[in-house]
């Protein structure tokens, strides 16, 4: 099918695909001092001066915890047919050990019964990277223990809402939690140390099976189990250079190889181990680390936004690494300085990332190959920018309406060319939290007056409900 559509020729779905939109419990609940909840890594980090722009904090977030009838009631309204949210591992189990708060379970017991009462599925996350901060003081992800220590708050999970939630992720974007908060610093807790951030790597994919273990043992055998990974879509800057290849290489294996290697395959890549081997000898691997990692999954969660261009690196050139990952003098890939990060061509939206749909349809179809017959989601897939009420208060956003029909069109073609594509999760649902960029990049579909708190669809989330209701993309000309 092509990416073309007209309205007398919509681009349609098949009557299964699900339709949702997803968000994180730190970007979005605050009440951080609330009913028991224990500070994470993140507000931990957004409150320490300089982290994050303009000082902003998860304190208040979009006030979710409090509102989240209403949110839910707006999904609705919107035609969405599932909504991923994570829980927070520090409102359920405060120090990261021991029993559970009921208090901090009776919100989530709350919204998944809202949710289904709505006709909405439910799909959670178990991390979305807010370690409780005792976990950190205490090592964090470079230490064995924490991936123990999340297998046990899984199990708690798991107890409690497995006879009503179906769909479970382990873990969302793992190579963010490893390199962006131990490797550059920019994400919470803001560490600097390569050899930990290639530890929080393993120590998370022990994690993800650890988990997947502790789920099985208390859910229902219908329950699925997945987790998110945002592997980079990595392309060499000249296709026919051995070093721009070889660089190419080094940044998939950094940002894919490290977790699907072992999580789909039981092994990380050779490639990786020799090309890291300068920074760390992997003696956190143990016996039994690789079998335990390569548990059986029932799908894999894709997050997209854009692609990543490299080469080899030019010794002479000492600009800023432009990988899209935040400024920092450190830098979030172990052992790569050798490798030299470029802007992709083309449009771009307010985070400086390129909109390259054709990104979205090379990754899905890497995994249609490498995993055949895991079905795939969309977990993450979205664009920031700068979104303004107008003078009726309506807010109009025909970038993201175009942004959304081209990588939804590039799905669609996945799934023609074979893929199986059973879902696509819109990131956000709503404005939020941004992590390190505060408030400052807005990537919902309903834009959040952050002072009033009032919600208002954009003309994306308008679209986008006719797209869930019909199962087709309407014209993005059309709203």
């Amino acid at each position: 099918m092509s990416d073309s559509a007209t309205p007398a020729n919509p681009v349609t779905f098949p009557p299964a695909f699900l339709w949702g939109a997803a968000t994180s419990a730190y970007q979005i609940e605050g009440a951080v001092r609330e009913d028991g909840r224990t500070p994470s890594i993140w507000d931990t980090f957004s409150h320490t001066p300089g982290k994050t722009a303009g000082g902003d904090t998860g304190d208040v977030a979009v006030d979710h915890y409090h509102r989240y009838r209403d949110d839910v009631a707006m999904m609705a309204d919107l035609n969405l047919q599932a909504y991923r949210f994570s829980v927070s591992w520090s409102r359920v189990q405060p120090t990261g050990r021991g029993p559970a708060v009921q208090r901090g379970l009776d919100f989530y017991r709350k919204l998944v019964d809202e949710l289904l009462e709505k006709g909405i599925k439910p799909a959670v996350t178990l991390y979305h990277w807010d370690l409780p901060q005792e976990l950190e003081d205490a090592g964090g992800w470079p230490e064995r223990d924490t991936a123990y220590r999340f297998a046990e708050y899984a199990q708690i999970v798991g107890e409690a809402l497995g006879d009503r939630v179906e769909s479970w992720m382990t873990l969302n974007e793992p190579w963010c939690s490893a390199f962006l908060g131990y490797a550059s610093g920019v994400h919470a807790p803001g560490r600097t140390d390569p050899a930990a951030a290639l530890k929080a790597a393993h120590h998370l994919n022990l994690a993800h099976g650890l988990a997947t273990k502790a789920l099985r043992s208390v859910m229902p055998v219908r329950n699925q189990i997945s987790l998110s990974l945002n592997t980079s879509v990595v392309r060499p800057l000249n296709p026919d250079d051995p070093a721009d290849l070889a660089a190419a290489r080094k940044i998939d294996d950094l940002s894919g190889g490290i977790f699907h290697g072992p999580i789909l395959h039981g092994a990380y890549p050779d490639t990786l181990l020799e090309a890291t081997s300068s920074v760390t000898d992997w003696s956190c691997i143990q016996d039994g680390d690789l079998d335990t990692i390569h548990q059986p999954i029932d799908a894999l969660g894709l997050n997209y936004y854009t692609p990543t261009l490299v080469s080899a690196a030019d010794p002479d050139d000492k600009g800023p690494r432009a990988d899209g990952h935040g400024a920092s003098e450190h830098s979030p890939w172990p052992a790569a300085d050798d490798v030299a990060f470029h802007q992709s061509p083309g449009e771009q939206t307010e985070m400086g990332w390129s909109v390259d749909p054709t990104g979205l349809h090379e990754l899905i179809m890497r995994y249609h190959r490498d995993a055949p017959g895991l079905p795939l989601y969309i977990t993450e897939n979205g664009a920031a920018y700068d979104d303004k009420p107008d003078a009726d208060g309506k807010v109009h956003d025909p970038e993201r309406v175009a942004y959304l029909h081209g990588h939804l069109s590039a799905v669609r073609r996945a799934i023609a060319d074979g893929a199986d594509v059973r879902g696509y999760f819109l990131w956000s649902l709503m404005d939020n939290f941004e992590w390190a960029y505060g408030y400052e990049k807005r990537f919902g579909a309903v834009y959040v007056d952050y002072v009033s708190q009032k919600r208002t669809p954009k003309s994306s989330a308008l679209w986008y409900a006719r797209a869930a209701k019909a199962g087709a993309l309407p014209d993005p000309e059309g709203i």
